[in-house]
């Protein structure tokens, strides 16, 4: 069996991962605040755990798979 090199490509912007992080820690304390458990705050949850993951990575799936870009040159 082959192995496979797998390269990430960072396609998310300075500006775009602060955005994301601020957006995460709303929707994070937002959950929290509403002290409610529901499928909309576990979707809220989801949500902020998404935007968290790629604003740490600088990596966003759904920009990879649509061949979009907001990193410029802060690569």
């Amino acid at each position: 069996m082959e192995q496979t090199e797998s390269t990430v490509v960072m396609n998310v912007g300075t500006m775009d991962r602060l955005i994301r992080l601020g957006a995460a820690v709303v929707l994070f304390f937002i959950l929290v605040r509403s002290g409610k458990v529901s499928l909309v705050s576990a979707l809220v949850l989801l949500a902020s755990g998404m935007l968290a993951s790629s604003a740490s990575s600088g990596t966003c799936p759904l920009y990879t798979h649509l061949g979009l870009s907001t990193a410029g040159n802060d690569k």
